[in-house]
């Protein structure tokens, strides 16, 4: 299919044969699987993949795309949902599919790749992995340690939820059109429930990395404001000298946790200048 691809959508089309295959093999799909693809395009991935599994699931918001896909394969073989992937309910797919759990895969377009990558957090429970094509920075986020000039919010709750591994770069001659940055694939597959340490009131902690990471350059004793005066720094077993890229994500656990403990709840206090 020689349409162009369409900014308003983030295309950019993986062509190149030798990309497709390392993506392939490092998903290494079953014949039983149930998996699900988001963001066919012109089914670069997507051939390859119905060549080792029975059926495949596709997500593509292009309307003209899900007609050409649906040309090219029965709906036995390759179901086409015409919908954008943020609204798709992931555990409902699994429920009619009467898979234990999921494989997800696709080239996401880097206009929404951070608020899909969130949005699949609230199904990790049907998830078996993830393998994403993403903007090399996004992928260098979400792998960052603490002491990183990456490390962030990103960082911090995805790999709450996920083992992550980045598996290998990808130029930008590699897609049609060529985007301007490097890209790079991840694997993500979820920690076991019982592993996944939560938080005693999950919005404050959510609120905590929101404040602190906004102000990222400041010791945390100034990026919390009023909230610096509630907290028992010794307990919560860090400095409020601290920046909030030093911390590990225990130690943001035990900030939130402390702050519960305190009283605290809600956003931080604004911070008075």
């Amino acid at each position: 299919m020689a349409r162009p691809a369409r900014k308003r959508f983030g295309q950019h089309f993986l062509t190149d044969l030798s990309v497709v295959d390392a993506l392939v093999r490092a998903i290494d799909p079953q014949p039983a699987d149930t998996m699900v693809e988001i963001g066919p395009g012109r089914a670069a991935l997507t051939a390859p993949l119905l060549e080792r599994i029975g059926r495949l699931t596709a997500i593509e918001l292009d309307r003209d795309l899900a007609a050409f896909l649906r040309q090219q394969w029965p709906a036995s073989r390759l179901q086409i949902l015409c919908a954008d992937a943020l609204t798709v309910d992931f555990g409902q797919l699994a429920a009619q599919a009467g898979a234990p759990a999921l494989r997800i895969v696709g080239n996401l377009p880097y206009n929404v790749s951070t608020p899909l990558l969130f949005h699949l957090r609230a199904f990790t429970g049907c998830i078996h992995d993830q393998h994403f094509m993403l903007q090399r920075e996004v992928v260098e986020r979400m792998v960052a340690q603490p002491g990183s000039s990456a490390y962030g919010r990103l960082s911090i709750q995805l790999q709450r939820s996920y083992r992550l591994t980045r598996l290998f770069d990808v130029p930008p001659a590699a897609f049609d059109p060529p985007p301007r940055v490097m890209s790079s694939v991840v694997r993500m597959r979820p920690w076991p429930p019982l592993s996944q340490r939560q938080a005693l009131d999950e919005p404050l902690f959510e609120a905590l990395l929101g404040r602190v990471f906004e102000q990222r350059r400041k010791m945390l004793r100034g990026s919390l404001g009023a909230w610096a005066r509630s907290l028992d720094w010794q307990a919560a077993g860090v400095l409020p000298t601290a920046r909030p890229q030093e911390l590990s994500i225990a130690q943001f656990l035990d900030l939130a946790d402390a702050l519960t403990a305190a009283g605290v709840g809600g956003r931080p206090p604004a911070v008075s200048h």
